[in-house]
């Protein structure tokens, strides 16, 4: 749980870091190059809180893999709330089904240990 925590506050991080400059007022009529570095102040709260997270959840048994399809996941989620409060989008029948074959991904991915999935 603690890995999952970890994942959604940094994804937070990260989804501002890469798409809060699109609706950010005190960044309006910035220069590119500004507008990055306030980006890359942001992205490393990002990495604070990935890294300890993926240690973790690596060495209480989850796989590499397992890790990053939870953790994609866990960036839909993030992105979802962010794209409806602050880009005042709203989520169409097409972007919700998708979501919805990839959170069935996460489950195939953490469902079955590595090596005992289905077979023939």
């Amino acid at each position: 749980m603690k890995t999952v925590l970890l994942l959604f506050a940094s994804n937070l991080f990260m989804t501002c870091a890469w798409y809060g400059h699109l609706k950010w007022r005190f960044l309006e009529g910035r220069s590119l190059l500004f507008v990055i570095l306030v980006s890359w102040v942001i992205a490393l709260a990002e990495y604070t809180l990935m890294i300890p997270a993926n240690r973790i959840g690596y060495a209480s048994g989850f796989s590499a893999y397992q890790l990053k399809i939870i953790q994609e996941a866990i960036t839909l989620l993030v992105f979802v709330g962010f794209a409806w409060v602050v880009l005042k989008e709203k989520l169409t029948w097409n972007y919700a089904v998708s979501f919805v074959l990839i959170f069935a991904a996460v489950w195939f991915a953490v469902a079955f240990k590595p090596g005992n999935g289905p077979g023939p």
